[in-house]
């Protein structure tokens, strides 16, 4: 699914240890490997959820994260306002319910076409952002995607995935202004780590109402673990480090390739075939995400040259 992101491109002692051992790889090359590993490890979710459930999961996953994210950031606990702690504390509440929602898509639907729908979210923000006539253009891209996905009426897939990977896209969209907010109010990833943690205890009593004992198993939390890694902590590191060198436009363009990468990745993993109508679908929420993106862009006035 998605990655953990924020909207403030500071170092982490994370990515200050990592800078040379990835650098080589360019920023775009950074960005692509950040969202192969966020689509792998999603698809590696999938397998896992025979195990532990998709509550269990996402709980797994959102600890072991958080776990990673307290260590390495340290974020300061003292001196910050009521207002300060009410944003990082609806962050987390949003990641919670993002993650939530689109692990019970997956568990449902194949993994392209879920990233495909929830990618609407922050596809409509975009556009209602921007106000622009010709993202009337793009909305109606995304819309005939839509349409294919679903044959006229989702009838091959399972509505309440559906529901959820909408659901999920709703959350995204909520994450990217709430992400925002908590990097004005907190240092480099503090409020990344604090929301994290935030995130993992509003999931954790569901996750032990779904899966019980099951999370106790040393297989699971092995491959629980190894979900955090993919999904959470080695993509943000790489994104980090890719934005302290690449435009944020170029990036939001390269995050719009992310149905396409998830749909490679259920392919490889979980064996999730794409008919050639789901592949247009793909493509054409693809071109309005790229479209919406670019049209953003053009929106920013040049800077002014320095007397």
């Amino acid at each position: 699914m998605t990655t953990v992101r924020t909207s403030t491109p500071t170092t982490t002692p994370a990515a200050a240890d990592s800078s040379g051992r990835f650098g080589s790889l360019g920023p775009v090359g950074l960005v692509l490997a950040g969202g192969i590993s966020v689509q792998f490890g999603g698809a590696l979710a999938v397998t896992l959820m025979p195990r532990a459930g998709a509550l269990g999961v996402v709980t797994l996953r959102l600890l072991a994260a958080a776990v990673v994210l307290l260590v390495v950031c340290r974020p300061r606990l003292r001196g910050h306002s009521r207002a300060d702690w009410g944003t990082v504390v609806v962050f987390g509440i949003t990641m919670a319910a993002m993650n939530g929602l689109f692990y019970q898509s997956v568990a449902r639907i194949p993994l392209g076409l879920a990233v495909t729908l929830e990618v609407l979210g922050p596809l409509a923000l975009s556009v209602l952002a921007s106000r622009r006539a010709v993202n009337a253009v793009w909305a109606a891209l995304a819309l005939a995607g839509v349409f294919l996905l679903g044959g006229g009426g989702f009838g091959d897939l399972d509505p309440l995935g559906v529901g959820f990977a909408l659901s999920a896209g709703v959350a995204w969209a909520a994450y990217i202004i709430f992400s925002a907010r908590t990097g004005r109010r907190f240092p480099q990833a503090d409020g990344l780590a604090l929301a994290m943690g935030v995130a993992a205890l509003v999931f954790f009593p569901l996750g032990v109402v779904d899966a019980g004992a099951r999370l106790l198993d040393p297989t699971t939390i092995a491959l629980g673990s190894a979900v955090a890694l993919l999904s959470s902590v080695l993509p943000y590191t790489l994104e980090l480090l890719a934005l302290r060198r690449l435009p944020a436009p170029t990036f939001a363009i390269l995050m719009s390739l992310e149905p396409a990468v998830a749909a490679t990745a259920g392919f490889f993993i979980l064996h999730q075939s794409l008919s050639l109508t789901e592949a247009a679908a793909i493509a054409l929420v693809i071109a309005a995400s790229i479209g919406a993106v670019r049209t953003q862009t053009r929106r920013v006035p040049p800077p002014a040259p320095e007397a």
